[in-house]
């Protein structure tokens, strides 16, 4: 069974609540809309963080080194660790020789002089230090070979298909890679799961240390007052990188700039692509979590029908202007026969425009619904019969 095409805005009584069903690049792109820029990096996406779409990419799901991006991940699994009980921001962490001692951007922490994980989360984000990197990976997982395998692990869970981690630092190794965009779904996961430390942390412009002032270098939280985080990346063979977020009203952006020539250039290649998306793409908010989408029809129960809903907030990205030609379909699992548990999938919504699909999300029961008595059972049955 399924319902006829509705106008998104002409059918207020439908609410829309689901899951997507993977992320996809967008293939809807308006006659009046130019192409994406040409921009000077070895790759890069602009990724919608609401909708989960990829806006805009060229050679998003190559394999490249993500350099100290790396230490996006590295920060997640310290969240992570926080929000678990496993550490708290004012426990002091050891430092080992190998942190040190290790080559590149470092925080300048010693051997024997007390560190607290919050200012090694300092010392990792604004500062890009290899060496709080290893001695917060160290701190959560005994070592840098343990923290890496929990990246891994961490990396499967979100998706991430393309990567592959083999430290905390991002130090060049030819089993160390990953994709720009492994990286947008990186960084979405960090703003979304944690938005709390994203906002205390990754806006920073400076940080001291050991008496050592350090500035971060994303240019752009100087440049725009849009963007507030995300890292910044740079090894000789990696280029120079940069994931960037931004807000403008209700949008959110994650831009990932892969093999720049340059600081400068990693910056302004950012920018052209956070403005061709603001400028030319909106994100709208369709239906929140759990909100009633429908009542389907159900089959020997408790009761004849069941409220479908979704399991988190549902935002549709699209060129400006589009929203009034965007159709929604309403597709029910039928027969959906009871028991019906609350959270199951029971059906879908299609949005398209022209035709094409653009998003499609999964429908849930908002509720259980039990067997009927057998006289119940036996009358539909005999309805099914006729259907």
């Amino acid at each position: 069974m399924s319902k006829p095409f509705i106008s998104l805005f002409n059918q207020l009584a439908v609410t829309v609540a689901a899951t997507l069903l993977g992320v996809a690049a967008l293939n809807v792109q308006a006659a009046d809309i130019p192409q994406p820029p040409a921009l000077a990096v070895k790759s890069y996406q602009l990724y919608d963080f609401n909708s989960e779409r990829v806006i805009a990419e060229q050679d998003g799901n190559s394999r490249v080194e993500p350099a100290s991006l790396t230490k996006i991940m590295t920060a997640y699994l310290t969240f992570k660790a926080l929000k678990n009980g496993h550490l708290t921001l004012t426990q002091t962490l050891p430092v080992s020789v190998k942190a040190w001692k290790v080559e590149g951007s470092k925080m300048f922490i010693e051997p024997n002089k007390p560190v607290t994980v919050d200012e090694l989360l300092h010392g990792t984000i604004i500062q890009s230090g290899n060496d709080s990197s290893i001695a917060l990976a160290e701190g959560i997982a005994g070592s840098e070979e343990g923290f890496a395998e929990l990246m891994n692990k961490e990396a499967a869970r979100l998706g991430m298909t393309g990567s592959h981690f083999v430290n905390s630092t991002g130090l060049p190794d030819p089993q160390h890679y990953t994709t720009a965009h492994d990286l947008a779904l990186l960084a979405a996961a960090l703003i979304r799961d944690f938005p709390d430390q994203y906002k205390r942390l990754y806006s920073v412009k400076e940080y001291t240390y050991n008496k050592i002032s350090q500035p971060n270098r994303n240019r752009l939280l100087w440049l725009d007052p849009y963007v507030d985080g995300m890292k910044t990346g740079h090894t000789k063979s990696a280029g120079y990188c940069l994931v960037t977020s931004a807000q403008r009203g209700d949008t959110r952006l994650v831009s990932v700039v892969l093999g720049a020539p340059s600081d400068s250039a990693r910056a302004t290649e950012s920018q052209k692509l956070l403005n061709y998306g603001f400028q030319f793409y909106e994100s709208k908010l369709v239906y929140k979590r759990g909100a009633e989408v429908s009542s389907l029809k159900v089959w020997k129960g408790t009761d004849k029908t069941v409220t479908a809903t979704v399991a988190k907030n549902v935002s549709i990205t699209l060129p400006k202007g589009e929203y009034a030609r965007v159709k929604a379909k309403i597709v029910s699992q039928q027969p959906l026969i009871a028991p019906v548990t609350a959270g199951q999938q029971i059906g879908k919504i299609e949005f398209t425009l022209d035709d094409k699909l653009i998003a499609e999300h999964t429908l849930v029961a908002a509720k259980n619904v039990e067997v009927a008595g057998i006289f119940g059972r036996m009358l539909d049955s005999i309805k099914l019969w006729f259907e």
